[in-house]
């Protein structure tokens, strides 16, 4: 995948960076930003030498959400608003295996907090300002905030927001556990969310990452008993991978390991 006019992708390491790329419309999202982010999703769950995805946004804001001009009938109608070869932009179909951590600043609307909801990991800058108004626009928010909010701020703090429509800031969304840091204004949030993304993708086993995400779904999915009787065969199979081998001798040697993800 390439660049587009809309969506930016760039390699660092094992690293890819996803960046929304329409700053003069504050990263409104058209049917084209939208399969563009898919096919960034795509590409980094399906690429094997990438271990960890950031989200942000060029410019002054991270998404003022949906650009209801261009977007509106297609959803009106029912439209499908991503391609075959990506996945959901909004992650509700799929159980990923690389994580994603998401950095917001200046506007964080609707589709804005659904994509952080969709993330394992948030930053926001300090001033950033947040809204899931979809209710005051006669509809509601479709993109996973019903499944999710609830579930990572709890149900009053939930409520309080998606009902009203109204607009909370930074340090409202960490209290609640919306976002899990704030950042100084500027470059500082992208940059922290680059930092925790790079720790996981240098200093954490691959295989061990995406077992530990298939066990935290399976549990969400099917329920805590289900996961647990995972459990123990999981550790089982992460101990005959190389990967397994290398964590013992690093720690036998006394110095930091170094995974391949096999």
């Amino acid at each position: 995948m390439t660049d587009s006019p809309t969506v930016t992708v760039e390699r660092n390491g094992h690293l890819l960076l996803i960046g929304l790329n329409r700053p003069d419309k504050r990263n409104a999202f058209t049917t084209e930003m939208l399969a563009d982010l898919s096919r960034a999703y795509a590409l980094l769950e399906s690429d094997e030498d990438l271990r960890a995805g950031v989200l942000f946004g060029h410019g002054d804001h991270f998404t003022g959400g949906l650009d209801m001009l261009d977007v509106g009938a297609a959803l009106a109608s029912g439209q499908t608003t991503y391609p075959d070869d990506g996945l959901d932009p909004w992650r509700l179909d799929y159980n990923w295996t690389k994580p994603i951590v998401a950095a917001a600043q200046g506007w964080c609307m609707t589709l804005g907090i659904e994509l952080l909801l969709a993330a394992d990991i948030r930053v926001a800058a300090e001033t950033t300002r947040f809204s899931q108004l979809e209710i005051r626009r006669g509809i509601y928010p479709f993109g996973g905030a019903t499944l999710r909010f609830w579930r990572e701020s709890g149900w009053g703090n939930a409520m309080r927001w998606i009902l009203t429509g109204e607009e909370f800031d930074a340090h409202e969304a960490h209290r609640i556990g919306l976002v899990q840091e704030i950042a100084a204004d500027g470059p500082a949030a992208v940059e922290r969310a680059v930092e925790i993304a790079n720790s996981i993708a240098e200093s954490s086993a691959p295989l061990g990452v995406r077992t530990l995400l298939a066990s935290a779904h399976r549990a969400r999915d099917e329920g805590n008993r289900a996961a647990a009787s995972e459990l123990v065969p999981d550790v089982v199979k992460l101990f005959a991978t190389a990967d397994g081998a290398e964590g013992i001798q690093s720690f036998v040697e006394r110095r930091k390991a170094v995974f391949t993800g096999h």
